[in-house]
């Protein structure tokens, strides 16, 4: 029986491509948190600067480029107390056949992901 991927679950997959691409950019991971809607969900660095990044999962028709400027405002502040660099990382998620339908346990899926955003 095909079953829906948990709010949770997809915050774990969107985590996982937004940490295999920090790794790929040669960041070093300070803090990982998983937990839904705990931000931010990644200290690290790199270059030897400071960075947080906070994750979203979103889905279709939702862009997964536009977020929340309240909470990245509040984040933004938070990291200048780190002197650290505030990054925003959307992915949106859907069905492998159909990018307009949830992400089905053990089922392809689909992914939009156009890497770290900057929050100046």
């Amino acid at each position: 029986m095909s079953q829906e991927l948990t709010q949770q679950e997809l915050h774990n997959l969107a985590m996982n491509i937004v940490g295999e691409d920090m790794k790929k950019q040669g960041f070093e991971f300070l803090g990982v948190n998983s937990k839904f809607k705990k931000d931010p969900q990644f200290v690290g660095l790199k270059d030897k600067d400071l960075h947080f990044v906070i994750v979203r999962a979103v889905h279709y028709p939702e862009n997964a480029d536009a977020y929340d400027p309240v909470l990245l405002q509040t984040m933004k502040e938070h990291a200048d107390k780190f002197d650290a660099k505030t990054y925003y990382a959307g992915v949106g998620l859907g069905h492998g056949t159909d990018y307009a339908k949830p992400v089905i346990k053990d089922e392809p899926y689909t992914m939009v992901y156009n890497g770290l955003q900057e929050i100046k």
